[in-house]
């Protein structure tokens, strides 16, 4: 399953390059949300530390659920969907080889920049850097599961006219729990206690919606095409 793994997913990374303007929106909408907080709440330096860790996740979050609800639209809309979910013969991988494929390309075009460029927020912000260091970590974890789970909503509300709207209404309440494991564990470094704990049940929440996002997602794009 390599393979045609490997070929959706630079398939899409190569449908990103060309759509630079859609890739990059998820980006500014997160460079933009988490600047206007300091505007907001004023220059404390306390204030900006203790608000720092949730500014982060719920603005990685909304951002993810920004640009996950045209995953499989735009492959719907031009048939290729059907032809990737009917492939059959020698080489052919299913449809949870499909839904992994769409997931990891997903967070390589916008999880994996959020883990990149949350370091520097983490500096506006006034972190230390062991609490840097764990945001960075926590986002790691974390926003993969957005990737799953929003490509379980994008499969669910496909093709419906308020597709967008409502998958938010589905999907952000699964996301709660890394937001909070994610968010706690940034607060417990900077606490000066051990982020262990948070660590382990993020990394299980990791685990859990690796092995039932993908098969509820393949489910749902079955039906959504027949």
């Amino acid at each position: 399953m390599s393979g045609p793994f490997s070929a959706v997913v630079a398939r899409d990374l190569r449908l990103a390059a060309r759509r630079r303007a859609d890739a990059l929106l998820p980006i500014a909408f997160f460079t933009v949300a988490i600047a206007l907080f300091p505007l907001g709440v004023g220059p404390e330096p306390q204030t900006l530390r203790q608000i720092a860790p949730g500014v982060v996740w719920v603005a990685a979050l909304l951002a993810a659920m920004l640009s996950v609800s045209q995953l499989y639209a735009s492959d719907l809309a031009d048939g290729s969907l059907e032809q990737m979910l009917v492939a059959s013969g020698p080489g052919a991988f299913d449809k949870l080889g499909l839904v992994l494929a769409k997931a990891a390309a997903h967070w390589l075009v916008t999880g994996l920049p959020l883990v990149i460029v949350a370091p520097l927020f983490g500096l506006m912000f006034d972190m230390r850097a062991e609490a840097i260091g764990a945001l960075a970590l926590t986002l790691l974890l974390g926003t993969p599961v957005l990737s799953l789970l929003g490509g379980l909503g994008a499969a669910l509300t496909l093709g419906l006219r308020s597709g967008a709207a409502l998958l938010i209404l589905l999907i952000v309440p699964l996301c709660i729990p890394a937001l909070i494991f994610g968010a706690g564990a940034v607060a417990a470094i900077d606490a000066g206690q051990s982020a262990r704990g948070h660590y382990s049940l993020l990394g299980a929440f990791l685990i859990f919606t690796a092995l039932i996002a993908p098969p509820a997602t393949a489910a749902a794009l079955r039906i959504a095409t027949e």
